[in-house]
């Protein structure tokens, strides 16, 4: 048996990751073209690579598919309930970064916080008669951020492309996303919350409390971790 590293299939994250633990001593890399989705692992024995979307990892991680992931923190605690008691953090990646943030229309002068939001969604289902809409692909975490902010009176409506266009396309008044750097809300017109984003993201490799492991599966991830450690 081996322990199972899923790491993201394609992409910055993917060449990141890769570098990462290069520079830790651990080789990943894919054992054919692009489109093959078998990978080796070279510096530590026992460790076979998984190659799966960013988004497939938390899944696996909680069904104890694979041991370890690699993926964003928003990711985990988007997809998983009670996200902690099934992954542990074992290292933060510097790099993927993104802040989760609620962006409002820049006519919105008088909406800066979560506070005036709060405002904001009384008055407008006072005037038209039903919720503010907020676009999201995360529902779990800005309904968890609202509540604990005291927002009432908005609905989530779920997106899962362009979310920035929304309120633009008039689907919806307000947007929760991911952003890293702000220029597609600037060009939608939308700006972010002055209260700070909800949640900020990186990659992150987990390991999975749900997989079982046996003497020689934990020795590997020991070893691992000693290689982690001195990077």
């Amino acid at each position: 048996m081996s322990v199972k590293l899923g790491v993201p299939s394609k992409g910055r994250l993917m060449e990141k990751t890769f570098d990462w633990f290069g520079a830790r001593g651990v080789t990943l890399g894919r054992t054919g073209s692009e489109r093959e989705y078998a990978g080796r692992v070279e510096g530590v024995e026992g460790v076979e690579l998984v190659l799966l979307s960013a988004g497939e990892i938390p899944r696996e991680l909680a069904a104890g598919r694979i041991h370890l992931g690699v993926t964003g923190i928003d990711l985990v605690r988007e997809k998983l309930a009670q996200w902690d008691m099934q992954v542990e953090v074992l290292a933060e990646l510097g790099f993927g970064q993104a802040d989760l943030i609620i962006a409002v229309p820049d006519f919105w002068v008088d909406v800066e916080t979560l506070d005036d939001l709060d405002a904001a969604a009384a008055a407008f289902r006072r005037d038209h008669g039903f919720r503010m809409r907020i676009a999201t692909k995360y529902h779990r975490l800005v309904r968890d951020a609202l509540r604990e902010a005291g927002v009432a009176d908005y609905q989530l409506v779920d997106s899962q492309g362009a979310t920035e266009g929304t309120v633009k396309n008039e689907t919806a008044e307000a947007v929760a996303d991911i952003t890293s750097t702000g220029e597609t809300l600037r060009a939608n017109h939308l700006r972010p919350l002055s209260d700070g984003p909800l949640l900020k993201s990186q990659a992150t490799l987990f390991r999975s409390r749900n997989a079982a492991m046996d003497g020689a599966e934990r020795r590997t991830l020991e070893r691992l971790r000693d290689l982690i450690a001195r990077g």
